[in-house]
């Protein structure tokens, strides 16, 4: 008999709790007990559970149900589709009704009958939308985890064991990386290898998001609070309770905002704009910068007691160059994909191609080399990929391109002016007379 996953059984009847823990061994894979459901929050987020049975009355003498319908809206609150079937005494019928109308999938009735009670459980962890939902979050968690190439060079194994260990916990990360090294990929995996993973993970790009409108993206704010606010609207934070808030690019978000975010994260609450009333949040941080923060807080650029914070557990994700052994199966992977994606028929690398993309440095790392394969297979008319359809083009090669527009002439002054600057984006906005954030957008407009 094929199991039905996870059940959790609350009850303060410790004699019925062994009687159900025995009846239903067969049909489920894990049962577990609560004799109170004061810890019934941090049970449901330890683990994926498939219905819950919850009994209407806790406290000794009262027989009202309120305390079950409370528990019923708790549950609901942070899992609107599991199921959860009451439990309930003969008497108490017209709550279990009312439980109905709140969420509950069923009830069950004391003294229960052994087969209702099994098929009612098993219809509740199998029939319904919530189910349905949970196939669909494991096919996507399994998705995100073999999306993510670890390689066989012994670089990326020792990341993959490190990144097994801490991904089941709660602690703080930051990964850091070249651009192109697929660091938001490997957020993704951490947050499909944890125990928050059915809810969607959060991502902001820190670099994005203008000053002016930091504290309400992150925040929130309440209608009312400025101009265009024509409703409440939760921030970031909000929408990645009981889940994982991925910040991209942290080493570009200005000194002087900071402070807001550090003490957000320390407070574990936040304050919407136009509000008094701090939101607690329960979140897991992850961060990612493709800059070196120790230096940055070294010279007063980033705040020390955030770097602390944001940095629990520090991820490195080697350049491709630093691990040539995975180059030609991570171009084979993506060579299938673009394959499929352009309707082709299966394409190979020939020897002098293989040889090409192995010798190339790949300063844009993976993303370069994606877009050089994309690239190659739309334009490949036979059942080869030459070397002749990579035009690769090494650093320290690039050429100045004869301008045609003002849009060639600002792109290869910033180019010219990052080089100078060995990327400090401060100090290329201050050389260039413009802001930081202006600057950010050209180089996302000009994928520099």
């Amino acid at each position: 008999m094929k199991k039905s996953g996870n059940i959790l059984i609350v009850d303060d009847n410790r004699g019925v709790l062994t009687a159900l823990q025995l009846l239903l061994r067969p049909y489920f894979d894990n049962i577990t007990t609560l004799s109170s459901p004061v810890t019934l929050p941090c049970t449901l987020h330890e683990d994926t559970w498939q219905v819950v049975l919850l009994d209407m009355n806790f406290t000794s003498g009262i027989n009202t149900g309120n305390e079950g319908l409370y528990w019923l809206r708790e549950i609901k609150k942070q899992y609107p589709e599991l199921p959860v079937v009451l439990f309930t005494a003969y008497a108490d019928i017209d709550l279990a009704v009312r439980g109905i109308k709140e969420g509950a999938t069923d009830f069950i009735v004391k003294p229960w009958d052994n087969g209702k009670l099994v098929e009612t459980l098993l219809n509740a962890a199998q029939n319904t939308p919530a189910s349905e939902k949970k196939k669909k979050a494991t096919a996507e968690s399994a998705t995100a985890a073999s999306s993510m190439y670890w390689g066989e060079s012994p670089v990326m194994q020792q990341l993959r064991m490190l990144v097994e260990k801490v991904a089941v916990t709660d602690a703080n990360i930051l990964i850091t990386g070249e651009n192109g090294t697929g660091k938001e990929m490997l957020a993704r995996e951490i947050h499909a290898l944890s125990t928050r993973r059915r809810k969607e993970m959060i991502s902001v790009d820190m670099g994005a998001i203008t000053e002016s409108l930091f504290e309400s993206e992150l925040f929130g704010h309440m209608k009312g609070s400025f101009t265009d606010a024509h409703a409440d609207r939760p921030g970031k934070f909000e929408v990645a309770d009981h889940s994982t808030l991925f910040l991209d690019e942290i080493g570009n978000l200005p000194y002087h905002l900071q402070a807001k975010l550090l003490t957000a994260i320390q407070r574990r609450s936040i304050v919407r704009v136009g509000s008094n009333t701090p939101v607690p949040i329960d979140i897991r941080l992850i961060c990612a910068t493709n800059r070196n923060l120790s230096e940055m807080a070294d010279k007063g650029e980033f705040r020390e007691d955030l770097l602390y914070r944001i940095n629990t557990i520090h991820l490195e994700i080697p350049a491709l160059r630093e691990r040539p052994e995975d180059i030609i199966p991570l171009a084979e992977r993506f060579i299938t994909r673009f394959c499929k994606q352009y309707g082709k028929s299966p394409l190979r690398l020939d020897n002098a191609a293989r040889e090409k993309l192995m010798l190339h440095p790949w300063f844009g790392n993976i993303r370069e080399l994606e877009h050089a394969i994309e690239k190659a297979v739309i334009i490949c008319d036979g059942t080869f990929l030459s070397a002749g359809l990579f035009q690769l083009q090494r650093r320290n090669e690039t050429p100045e391109m004869p301008v045609s527009t003002l849009e060639d002439m600002e792109k290869q002054m910033i180019r010219r002016t990052l080089d100078k600057c060995g990327g400090n984006l401060s100090a290329v906005a201050s050389q260039l007379g413009i802001t930081r954030q202006t600057l950010y957008n050209k180089m996302k407009k000009y994928g520099l």
